[in-house]
């Protein structure tokens, strides 16, 4: 098997080359490579390469994601969240491959307290949501062969994200504000990455292809928190390791934040579709989020590798890639 991969240093790219890489051959890109063209604005680039290339499957892992940015860059982020997964997903088509790519509870209007499922009618807030819709729309429009992963509040021990400013912030103020009526689920990449393989692993392994698992699931941790009860995990273990100065984190509503772009209140994700057909129990938020900090922080001696990552139904052990 022959994996094609754009965003590679990004939070999420950075794991998938970990796990993709078990499966076959990986040809790994971002904007900055040279021989190959990863640069989602360069559409003619994207068709040459793909076309070189020749992958089973393309997973595109690169976005636009500076939110607020994107109130004010709309057609950079048209480009690059809709436009160029679009094209993808064309030359995907006429390979005979698959497309893997990733999308975001930011498609809905937040609205309520239930989970939202896959057949909830979106409705974006933002820029950047409705051009992540647009992306989801043409790749569903050009190829058959495809698997879109919407997440949420996603993390990890690299990059720039919600953990490592948390702890930024605390090691330099004794008070923070955060806020408490957005609710979700923080979301590893890792985990992202494990049943990213997993999947891709079922739908064209050795056993034979699975045409039928093509579509659109909702993938994020197990639970829900909001953006203060996170914080106050991530601080709490941080002061356990003298790692941080902040004494006091105030609970505020998002009115307390103005933004260029409207943020949804309701972020929670119903991830049973995607549970059912790949034959996973995911984990809940905690433990991807306590293994981060453990690595973030240096917790040399503490027991997280005993955590599992991804489960398979039906699997008691421990195995984090599928």
């Amino acid at each position: 098997m022959k994996i094609l991969l754009f965003g590679k240093n990004g939070q999420l790219g950075w794991e998938l080359q970990r796990s993709l890489g078990l499966l076959g051959e990986l040809v790994a890109l971002d904007r900055r490579s040279c021989d190959l063209c990863g640069d989602l604005t360069n559409l003619q680039g994207l068709a040459n390469t793909v076309q070189q290339v020749l992958p089973d499957v393309i997973v595109n892992a690169a976005a636009y994601t500076a939110v607020d940015n994107a109130e004010s860059e709309s057609e950079l982020a048209r480009l690059i969240n809709a436009t160029a997964p679009g094209l993808l997903a064309q030359e995907a088509c006429k390979l005979g491959a698959w497309l893997v790519h990733y999308s975001t509870d930011y498609v809905f209007d937040g609205s309520g307290t239930q989970p939202w499922l896959e057949a909830d009618v979106p409705a974006p807030l933002n820029v950047y949501g409705q051009t992540k819709l647009d992306g989801e729309q043409l790749i569903a429009k050009h190829c058959k062969h495809y698997l879109i992963f919407r997440t949420s509040w996603i993390y990890s021990a690299r990059g720039g994200n919600f953990v490592r400013t948390m702890l930024r912030l605390a090691r330099e103020r004794e008070h923070l504000t955060v806020i408490e009526d957005q609710f979700g689920a923080p979301t590893g990449a890792e985990l992202l990455a494990d049943v990213t393989a997993h999947a891709i692993h079922q739908v064209i392994g050795k056993e034979g292809a699975r045409p039928q698992d093509a579509g659109l699931y909702h993938l994020t941790a197990s639970g829900e928190t909001t953006w203060h009860e996170y914080a106050s995990r991530v601080i709490d273990h941080a002061r356990q390791k003298n790692a941080v100065a902040a004494r006091e984190m105030i609970p505020v509503p998002t009115s307390a934040f103005p933004t260029p772009a409207r943020r949804p209140h309701n972020s929670r994700l119903d991830s049973a579709k995607l549970q059912a057909t790949f034959g996973l129990s995911l984990p809940p938020w905690q433990h991807g989020v306590d293994r981060t900090l453990a690595e973030i922080l240096g917790w040399e001696n503490e027991k997280y590798d005993a955590v599992p990552m991804l489960t398979l139904d039906g699997d008691s052990s421990t195995e984090r890639s599928a």
